[in-house]
């Protein structure tokens, strides 16, 4: 697996025992989905089913949308403008909030802002340490590469790499972790807020996919990435409720 899988798997392993250190049902669900999340994840590389979908929007000679002008300038970079534009607004409402971001205090909304952009950086520095390619540099769509697992950190496949996760699926995906901030004001706002980023994330993956650049897992593995960032980040920024002080023994005096 080499070194950057080691690390991935550690850092699991950290978050998960920081929840089981808070043993809470807000922390118990969302961790217990995260391992059910992962479990698919690993079960979905496993089957292959990457290459399954890639050549039902790829041929010989490439992948014929490509260059599709609404999945370019539409899905592509005016997805990726607006997205950043949220980033602005997210971090500006943290001095001048608007509609549900009143609620949150200014710890709250510093929290979420700051998820957002994290999230996106997490995805961006793993993308620089892969050396897997894209669907539509393999040589069974017109490139030059050979499919190599993601998970093969030290095996070169022949392309230019940095493929893997799905960098701009992250657009919305790094949206994700909006929920641990939203559900401690309005659970029901938190979880049309997750779904939104889903749909949207799942859109933008799938929007490239077609083009040939990315495989479905790449877009899956951003949403696990994105969602744990998330977590992570709730599990130490989030306010806890104060112990109470333990109750002193009563002490006997003599003739009481």
């Amino acid at each position: 697996m080499g070194f950057p899988g080691l690390v991935f798997l550690l850092l699991v392993s950290l978050l998960m025992t920081r929840v089981l250190n808070l043993p809470t049902v807000s922390n118990l669900r969302p961790g217990a989905v995260t391992l059910l999340a992962l479990v698919l994840l690993l079960g979905w590389d496993a089957t292959g089913g990457d290459l399954v979908l890639a050549r039902l929007a790829g041929t010989p000679m490439g992948f014929p949308l490509r260059d599709n002008a609404f999945l370019v300038h539409v899905m592509h970079e005016s997805a990726k403008n607006l997205s950043w534009l949220l980033v602005i607004a997210l971090f500006a409402g943290i001095r001048w909030p608007l509609g549900i971001l009143r609620r949150l205090p200014v710890r709250a909304r510093a929290q979420l802002a700051f998820t957002v952009l994290f999230s996106v950086i997490a995805v961006s520095v793993l993308k620089r340490a892969s050396h897997t390619s894209c669907p539509w540099d393999l040589k069974e769509f017109g490139g030059v590469a050979s499919h190599v697992s993601h998970w093969a950190w030290r095996v070169y496949d022949g392309g230019p790499g940095g493929c893997f996760p799905a960098g701009h699926a992250s657009a919305a995906f790094a949206y994700l972790g909006g929920y641990f901030v939203l559900r401690r004001v309005s659970p029901r706002a938190a979880l049309v807020w997750l779904g939104v980023s889903l749909a949207a994330g799942l859109a933008l993956g799938l929007s490239q996919q077609l083009r040939g650049a990315h495989y479905m897992s790449h877009t899956l593995w951003t949403a696990w990435i994105c969602w744990v960032v998330g977590f992570a980040i709730d599990l130490v920024a989030a306010p806890r409720a104060p112990r109470l002080p333990a109750a002193e023994p009563a002490v006997l005096h003599a003739g009481s």
